[in-house]
């Protein structure tokens, strides 16, 4: 029996529960599953993001698949994330960029058209 499932969640710091919530909330255009005041648990596209209290913001981010970069990188910034790394292809199709959320987490945008995760 293998002992790993595959990467299933992502988790964020969030120093202020409430306004971390309602932000993931806008961006994702969903809601939060799971609403409590020690964890916060988002289901995105089969994946979970959990938004933990008391925690500090991570800095070097997980990798968050989208269709097109451009426009997942444009959305993000209309809601409020602050670009750290602009969108570039970096071989065989994939693009990435980085972005920082308000409460500091570094979110890297993928588009990988040869990774189906999640579906």
């Amino acid at each position: 029996m293998q002992p790993f499932l595959g990467l299933r969640s992502a988790f964020y710091g969030a120093p202020d529960l409430s306004a971390t919530r309602d932000w993931y909330a806008a961006v994702l255009g969903i809601s939060p599953y799971f609403d409590q005041p020690f964890y916060v648990g988002f289901e995105v596209g089969g994946y979970e993001l959990g938004l933990v209290p008391d925690e500090p913001p991570n800095s070097g981010g997980v990798a968050w698949g989208v269709a097109e970069i451009q426009s997942a990188h444009r959305h993000f910034l209309a809601h409020g994330a602050v670009e750290t790394e602009a969108p570039h292809e970096v071989g065989g199709g994939i693009w990435t960029s980085r972005v920082r959320d308000p409460f500091g987490n570094v979110l890297c945008l993928l588009q990988n058209p040869h990774f189906r995760g999640g579906q």
